[in-house]
């Protein structure tokens, strides 16, 4: 149904006409983006389930590593062993834009860049089950750096998604359809108003004749 506050003129057709136009326009390159952004989300979401996978099996390992070195030493020594780390990690998050989504892009630094230097504590009085499980745990660290920012970026684009998709819906389902009912009813306006005109014209032309000529 057409809008109540349409005003039937020619300007007005003409806007609506050009509103069309846009609306269709919009709505293509909003559904490219949409099929786009779900592409690669639905890549993400792989790349994100098979860093879990890792991930939770690292973690797992480190436990298990942990928990044997922890059997073979006594608690005092362990704990003295790891109560101050020699490695140090700073990081950074930049972000880099994916179809006008900032998703964020970490980016670390070790303090040294001997990958060895992870170990805080002299080999004499510890087993060398305590090296695995430090190991295993530092080796794991990247990983669970890159699964959250994979699983930041799946949240952004799914939002993004979802909101992207309402768009679509709203111009598809709305904005066109009500464009092109307001555009026929002032089409129809202006048709009836013009062979209105031309009715009354052609009244006032018979009227004129019959005063020229003297007709009753």
């Amino acid at each position: 149904m057409a809008s109540t506050q349409v005003i039937p003129t020619r300007m007005e057709l003409t806007r609506l006409k050009r509103k069309l136009v846009t609306a269709r326009k919009g709505h293509k390159l909003l559904k490219d983006k949409r099929d786009e952004l779900m592409r690669q989300f639905l890549e993400m979401v792989k790349v994100n389930m098979d860093l879990r996978k890792g991930v939770e099996a690292g973690i797992h390992a480190a436990n298990r590593n942990f928990v044997i070195a922890k059997a073979g030493m006594d608690e005092a020594t362990l704990h003295t062993a790891l109560m101050a780390p020699k490695q140090e990690v700073s990081l950074e998050v930049g972000k880099k834009n994916v179809m006008s989504v900032n998703i964020p892009v970490f980016e670390t630094k070790t303090r040294t860049a001997d990958e060895n230097d992870i170990y805080s504590y002299g080999f004499a009085f510890t087993s060398s089950d305590l090296d695995g499980a430090v190991k295993s745990l530092a080796d794991i660290l990247p990983d669970m750096l890159k699964l959250a920012e994979i699983e930041k970026a799946c949240q952004l684009m799914a939002a993004e998604i979802e909101k992207t998709r309402r768009r679509v819906n709203a111009l598809e389902h709305v904005i066109i359809p009500q464009t092109m009912e307001d555009i026929k009813y002032i089409s129809m306006k202006l048709d009836e108003n013009e062979r209105s005109s031309q009715v009354r014209l052609m009244k006032v032309k018979d009227m004129m004749l019959k005063e020229a000529h003297g007709w009753e």
